[in-house]
């Protein structure tokens, strides 16, 4: 048998991307995700944003940076996500 029949496969993860909001804390982003979708009731679309904390090991992005995310285990009280890549870079002044 293969190996990949043997181990129990991971669950597939979610990928989504964010902008970063604030990169106050040490090793962690806070990062909002803009979703579109149409009300319930009425069927306006309406957008939707969710505020999540992020680790980011490096310290690396910076407030308006749009990142990729990606969900990972429990890594503290509220992060539940990591960073993946650095998208698009703020314009620094």
């Amino acid at each position: 048998m293969p190996e990949e029949d043997t181990q129990q496969q991971r669950n597939l993860r979610k990928v989504l991307t964010a902008t970063v909001v604030s990169d106050k804390q040490n090793k962690t982003l806070v990062v909002k995700v803009y979703r579109r979708a149409a009300h319930p009731l009425y069927r306006k679309v309406v957008t939707f944003t969710s505020k999540c904390y992020v680790h980011d090991e490096n310290n690396e992005a910076k407030v308006g940076d749009v990142v990729q995310i990606m969900e990972t285990r429990p890594l503290s009280k509220t992060k539940r996500w990591r960073l993946v890549t650095i998208l698009k870079r703020a314009v620094t002044e």
